[in-house]
């Protein structure tokens, strides 16, 4: 007798992993990016403004030590109570927000000093200010400036990486994620509304879209997990934090031993990679 199919995840089914980990990676008291900040590196000056319009509290960015290297930190913040969340838009950025970021990179490609960026956001404001200052085109210039940077960039997506608004800080030539964290061009929310005409069915589109690292590792999307400690992050956030900390060391020693051209190459290579899912055949083969 043939086997019996595997049932479909749904909110009638809470057997969904990948549900799971959406929700632990929105966990209210999951460490944010400012609680790595604060862990992995010291004497660390937050750098304000975009010296075009405002200074975008959504994204923190500036430079600081790790391991006794200098590197510049580029992070998403949500804010953990209310005043906080307001204050940080919710952790989704406006067009400062990326020049903002774009303009540590610069500094980071002028002094030579590798970037790390801590990626946690549902994704860019989509309000109608920061469209009429640009939002898209400020996504789409970082998109192609961080292509062409000549020092290292180090991505962990530490919660949620929410389509355009997480990759607009998040061309790397690493790119990790922590076990509970999810990425993806979109949430399962609106997944859900857009396909099944249901928000309601949100786990079933977050199992439908890969959004776990598990799935990007298998995809070849992401470079590595890095693990959590027990029930998740939020757990033991000094913990979760050497975990990043063990993997940023190792991955440093790797990409600082390569010159600029061969950064570029191996970035410019990672993304080429990307979607392609199809396998050259011999002659002999057809």
């Amino acid at each position: 007798m043939a086997d019996s199919p595997k049932p479909i995840a749904s909110k009638s089914n809470p057997a969904n992993p990948s549900w799971e980990r959406v929700q632990l990676a929105r966990h209210p008291k999951r460490p944010h990016s400012l609680d790595y900040i604060q862990r992995l590196f010291t004497d660390f000056r937050e750098i304000h403004g975009d010296r075009f319009f405002a200074d975008d509290h959504a994204i923190v960015s500036g430079m600081g030590w790790f391991d006794e290297r200098p590197v510049m930190v580029i992070a998403q913040q949500k804010g953990r109570d209310t005043k906080q969340k307001v204050f940080r838009n919710w952790g989704m950025p406006k067009p400062e927000g990326y020049r903002k970021a774009m303009r540590v990179m610069e500094l980071a490609a002028k002094f030579n000093r590798p970037i790390i960026s801590l990626v946690d956001t549902l994704g860019a404001y989509p309000g109608l200010d920061a469209e009429e200052r640009g939002q898209a085109e400020a996504i789409a210039y970082n998109l192609r400036e961080m292509a062409r940077l000549t020092v290292p960039v180090i991505v962990v997506v530490i919660g949620e990486g929410g389509s355009g608004g997480a990759l607009g800080v998040a061309v790397g030539n690493r790119i990790y994620m922590l076990q509970n964290a999810w990425y993806s061009v979109i949430s399962p929310e609106s997944c859900a509304a857009i396909i099944y005409r249901d928000s309601g069915r949100a786990p079933e589109a977050a199992a439908a879209l890969k959004i776990t690292a598990p799935d990007l590792l298998e995809l070849g999307l992401i470079d590595g997990i890095i693990p959590e400690p027990g029930e998740g992050a939020h757990t033991d956030p000094d913990a979760a934090a050497e975990a990043v900390r063990t993997t940023l060391r190792a991955s440093l020693a790797e990409l600082c031993g390569l010159t600029a051209q061969q950064l570029l190459d191996d970035r410019y290579d990672k993304f080429r990679r990307m979607g392609s899912f199809f396998t050259e055949t011999t002659a002999a083969g057809k």
